[in-house]
């Protein structure tokens, strides 16, 4: 199994390369995309400090469905256009969300979080699921997470 022991005086770009490849190694050749979401979403809970949720919606049936997720309880299903990750995936396009409770609509699932960034997983010009990671901390994620986070999505969209 892969071992990151995380250093925060680390630069963000190194983390994110690191997880990459980890999240590439872990589910190469490993075609359910379900037990692959599951180990990714294990890495960035540990790659990523300052998380208290950390995994996946998956696009069905015209909406978004919880799927491997590390964190409380989640909201089960939201409709495209709703909250932060119906949004990003209405959008297609990354939401980056320094205070939640400044976003119209925010569903709280946890009442602890205070930001949020959530980025589309983009297969053939479809949304096909969103990873999601809520900080209890305001303005946890900057421009480097995006970058981060969305390499990482185009990395698995092909397996998740």
């Amino acid at each position: 199994m892969y071992d990151f022991t995380p250093d925060p005086a680390r630069p963000k770009a190194e983390t994110y390369a690191d997880l990459v490849a980890a999240a590439r190694a872990l589910i190469a050749g490993e075609p359910d995309a379900v037990a692959n979401m599951a180990n990714v979403a294990a890495l960035i809970w540990q790659f990523l400090p300052d998380l208290n949720w950390a995994g996946f919606y998956r696009t069905v049936d015209g909406g978004l469905v919880l799927g491997p997720f590390i964190g409380k309880p989640a909201c089960i299903r939201i409709p495209l256009g709703q909250g932060v990750c119906g949004t990003a995936a209405a959008a297609g396009a990354t939401q980056l969300v320094p205070d939640v409770h400044a976003f119209p609509g925010h569903i709280a699932c946890d009442a602890a979080s205070r930001s949020e960034l959530v980025v589309p997983v983009i297969r053939d010009g479809a949304v096909i699921a969103v990873i999601d990671c809520d900080s209890p901390l305001s303005a946890r994620f900057d421009a480097e997470d995006a970058r981060g986070l969305e390499a990482l999505a185009a990395a698995i969209a092909a397996t998740v």
